[in-house]
């Protein structure tokens, strides 16, 4: 069972675990993402694909938020036109949410040529942007 590894004992399976997790973390901390904790850094050294840079440059991080939904869109407009008078709700209503978590997109600014791309991470719980952890319980100061 053990033998994918060259050793019959479960202890030292787990060890290479270990091992290959403690690789794993190194990997993602090297991206400026520690998978622990999702916790990432304001600013990294990125690949910047605009044609005045072409090269590794520090870009800002920013966390990706959803812009506020437009009254004047098409879409928008026929809802709201279907949906006046009488009659009630006119369309379905989905309530099969599936997914409990989102994921974690960052916005990357290029700080040479102000270039912003899209960088998409796992899910995760709770994310936080740079900054000092949280203390469960701590008391809020001003």
């Amino acid at each position: 069972m053990w033998s994918c590894i060259g050793s019959t004992s479960p202890s030292t399976y787990l060890q290479h675990y270990a091992e290959w997790a403690d690789r794993t973390n190194q990997y993602w901390k090297s991206y400026g993402v520690l998978t622990t904790d999702s916790f990432s850094i304001r600013t990294r050294r990125t690949y910047c694909k605009n044609k005045a840079c072409k090269k590794h440059t520090p870009h800002k991080v920013t966390q990706y938020k959803k812009g506020k939904d437009s009254l004047s869109a098409q879409g928008k407009r026929r809802y709201d036109r279907k949906q006046s008078g009488y009659g009630g709700q006119t369309k379905p209503v989905f309530h099969k949410k599936a997914k409990t978590t989102k994921k974690v997109v960052l916005r990357l600014e290029c700080t040479v040529c102000k270039t912003k791309h899209q960088l998409a991470l796992k899910r995760c719980k709770h994310f936080e942007l740079g900054g000092d952890k949280k203390q469960r319980g701590a008391a809020i100061s001003f």
